[in-house]
């Protein structure tokens, strides 16, 4: 049909297609699966232009690959989208989908229909997905529980050393931005990157750190005890909307003109400035203004000679982070200012590198929002931390959310693995105990694949958590010894979210691709 409406169409029938499929799937999967783990690989992508990005975020892979191939290009994005919802668990998807048409792909060959199969994998699905609640590891979801969740995002993602810091402060951060009662917005927490010294020395700000400074060479550097006054004020000349002109015959009418000009500008500042002497008369108290849109040099003269410390041009992300960080309210009129609008800030002062300016805002009394200012050596670590510490803080997050944890390092699929195969295998009937099984062996990729990202033999590794996973305990994978591990007392823990969104996602995809016969692929029409 397709060659009769375009002779330049490509078609390919049923055993072609599916091949074309599997293929494509096992080729994503063997790009991504050194990179699983603590003790995965590092990917280098070179781009057109010759960046160069050396990561192991099966994310930011597969955003940054460039996937021509329709079945690896659909994989790549369900994969993605599994971090868009979750935060974790790309290279995961990946994998279980690759090891699913993998599977398949044997039962295939053996004559077994693709739907049969499919029947196979709903049924597992749907077992695993009732299953899994009740995995839920019994640990007190506190700040131990929520820095080894973060630690075990994190070491997938860097290196240990900064893992093992970097955890401490995503869950303090997430801790600091938590309301009681209110759904927790990432958002809050700043994420400021600073090329200097090593990435040993990065620390969480219960504060802001913004990324400019003062504007004039008078403004104190440093002020401690300051109220703080954000708005979204414009403190300069603005030209007149419509095309005008003014028309004077002597010097002393243009300079009145002039003046006249400045009065609405003075006046606001004038006002802030009055502001600043009431609350601050006869104390030891200081004056910061951080404005939204611009303040002109006048203006910036005029809070110089004050003592003022004025902002201008923050962003609107960081107008809010300062209210909740620093208290007070962000005003848009200058009209009726008075003390309670202002928030409070211990010290506010400047650092200069290089080029760049940054303004420290510390020692806040009841912070909601905070910044994970990093720093590294280069560009690539600032890069590769920033990629972890966005997973980290989501791995957090989704622990606070669920209010549980499950097993790490392998022991959920080996327990998904016993569950499906003694107890659901009994209850399915006919060939479609064949696809259950398929799905079950799928399940362990994950246990192998970290065996053999750490050096160790996969099926000597499998064997050994089959046996230890008959006491039913949570058993996973000790990367250092390749030896069975009791996961609670080793604090491997994951989230609860990505693994029900994984069995959901990973079995949709590989049983849609399984059912492809036919892959139409346009043309160029050659009538033209």
């Amino acid at each position: 049909m397709a060659q009769l409406l375009n002779r330049g169409a490509e078609v390919s029938r049923r055993g072609q297609a599916l091949h074309h499929t599997i293929s494509a799937a096992k080729g994503l999967q063997d790009v991504l699966r050194s990179n699983l783990g603590p003790k995965g690989t590092l990917k280098m992508l070179v781009s057109g232009a010759g960046d160069i990005k050396i990561t192991k975020d099966g994310n930011v892979l597969l955003h940054e690959m460039q996937i021509q191939n329709p079945t690896a290009s659909m994989i790549a994005r369900a994969s993605t989208a599994q971090d868009d919802i979750c935060g974790d668990g790309t290279t995961t998807a990946v994998l279980l989908i690759g090891e699913l048409l993998k599977q398949a792909e044997r039962q295939l060959a053996e004559g077994l229909h693709p739907r049969v199969i499919v029947d196979g994998f709903d049924a597992a699905r749907d077992a695993m997905l009732a299953w899994l609640p009740s995995q839920k590891l019994s640990v007190r979801i506190d700040r131990e529980a929520l820095v080894a969740v973060s630690r075990c995002s994190l070491l997938t993602k860097t290196s240990p050393d900064i893992a093992n810091q970097l955890a401490e402060m995503v869950t303090d951060a997430v801790l600091t931005i938590q309301k009681e009662g209110q759904p927790l917005d990432l958002h809050m927490v700043e994420i400021q990157s600073m090329e200097h010294l090593s990435d040993r020395e990065s620390r969480l700000v219960k504060g802001l750190v913004l990324d400019h400074g003062g504007r004039h060479p008078d403004m104190p550097k440093s002020v401690k005890n300051a109220f703080i006054l954000t708005c979204n004020v414009s403190l300069e000349y603005e030209k007149s909307e419509v095309q005008s002109g003014f028309f004077y015959s002597n010097a002393a009418e243009r300079e009145a003109m002039v003046e006249a000009e400045r009065v609405v500008t003075d006046d606001r500042v004038r006002k802030i400035i009055a502001l600043k002497k009431a609350v601050t008369a006869g104390t030891d108290k200081t004056f910061v203004v951080i404005n939204q849109k611009g303040i002109d040099p006048p203006s910036l003269d005029l809070f110089a000679r004050e003592g003022i410390l004025a902002l201008r041009r923050a962003k609107r992300r960081n107008m809010e982070r300062l209210s909740l960080a620093c208290g007070g309210v962000a005003v848009s009129s200058v009209d009726d200012l008075t003390e309670d609008v202002l928030g409070f800030a211990g010290t506010v002062y400047e650092q200069v590198l290089a080029d760049e300016k940054y303004t420290f805002v510390e020692g806040v009394r009841n912070p909601f929002s905070c910044t994970l200012l990093l720093k590294g050596p280069n560009r690539h670590t600032l890069v590769q931390m920033k990629d972890a510490v966005r997973d980290g803080l989501r791995a957090v997050k989704n622990a606070v959310d669920d209010g549980c944890v499950v097993a790490g390092g392998g022991a959920l699929e080996v327990a998904a693995w016993r569950h499906l195969t003694t107890e659901v295998a009994q209850q399915v009937k006919g060939k479609a105990k064949l696809g259950l099984q398929a799905y079950a062996e799928a399940l362990l990729v994950v246990p192998k694949t970290l065996a053999q990202n750490s050096g160790f033999d996969a099926q000597d590794v499998i064997v050994k958590l089959q046996e230890a996973s008959e006491s039913g305990n949570a058993v996973g994978l000790d990367l250092a010894t390749g030896e069975p591990v009791d996961v609670v007392a080793a604090g491997i823990y994951d989230n609860f979210i990505v693994k029900k969104q994984l069995v959901g996602l990973a079995s949709v995809i590989a049983s849609q691709l399984l059912l492809v016969d036919e892959i139409l692929r346009a043309g160029r029409d050659v009538n033209k």
